[in-house]
């Protein structure tokens, strides 16, 4: 099975994993592998080689109050 990358993944984890073990310089990396050299700095400080979680730490609830799903009946 394939990696799942979000819309705006430059990397995947084969490319964040070469960043991570090479010796070269950043711009070096950067150019090699078409993205900003910031991100060349980013994925090198990182231990791992997965994307952190984005969105909101603690999902929302989907649930209707009592008072909003008599509104919404009345309606």
């Amino acid at each position: 099975m394939g990696q799942v990358l979000h819309g705006s993944a430059t990397t995947t984890e084969a490319i964040r994993r070469a960043i991570q073990n090479s010796q070269a310089s950043l711009r070096a990396l950067a150019e090699r592998h078409g993205i900003n050299p910031k991100t060349v700095a980013k994925w090198r400080k990182r231990d791992t080689t997965a994307d952190r979680p984005t969105g909101p730490r603690a999902p929302h609830s989907t649930v209707l109050s009592v008072q909003e799903e008599a509104i919404i009946v009345a309606f």
